[in-house]
């Protein structure tokens, strides 16, 4: 089931998700609708809380990115294909010289700015089934990741952005609080009485 996403200004989108155990009702399904918000709105990843859920759940799914001609061969192999469900999810380490990429989110449609992140992560968390792992991503992987993981502890994209590069996108991110933009997907605007 394709299911609202969050639109920015909601307050589940600043709130420090919460772990979950493995008979968290209706798991499966939730994941699986999950999948199905993503694809349906073109992400490749998608948290729990922008689906209006405070908890420590997200999904990523890096295939549409190997497509990127920029890229070398083994990160295009590498970014093909993975697809992954993370539970209760901890960055242990971040490592490396930020460097900058052009990010989006779908809870802030129609904004697109550079973000500096660190370009190696090592992340501890569940899978679907409550298997537990510790990897060591980098690139655009560790970058998907740690967007997503941005979401679970409350923080977006956005707040990454220099104090000057706020202040001119404070109109425009008003507009998506009250649901003044056009976008092909299911939404809920905080400030509007229901989502569209």
């Amino acid at each position: 089931m394709i299911l609202p996403i969050v639109a920015y200004g909601d307050p589940v989108l600043r709130k420090k998700a919460v772990e979950i155990s493995k008979d968290y009702p209706e798991l499966k399904t939730l994941i699986d609708n999950m999948w199905e918000t993503m694809y349906n709105a073109s992400g490749v990843g998608l948290a729990a809380p922008q689906i209006g859920l405070a908890i420590r759940l997200f999904v990523v799914d890096t295939t549409p990115f190997s497509d990127d001609d920029e890229l070398t061969e083994e990160e295009q192999q590498q970014l093909k294909g993975f697809k992954k469900v993370f539970i209760n999810a901890k960055i242990e380490e971040e490592q490396g010289e930020e460097w900058t990429f052009n990010e989006g989110c779908l809870s802030i449609p129609d904004i697109r700015e550079d973000v500096d992140r660190k370009p190696r992560i090592t992340i501890t968390y569940s899978d679907e089934g409550f298997n537990q792992h510790t990897e060591t991503y980098d690139g655009l992987l560790a970058r998907v990741i740690q967007h997503e993981y941005d979401h679970i502890e409350g923080i977006l994209f956005t707040d990454k952005l220099s104090s000057l590069k706020k202040r001119l996108l404070k109109g425009r991110l008003d507009k998506i609080t009250k649901g003044k933009i056009q976008v092909d997907y299911k939404m809920r605007f905080p400030q509007l009485k229901r989502g569209r």
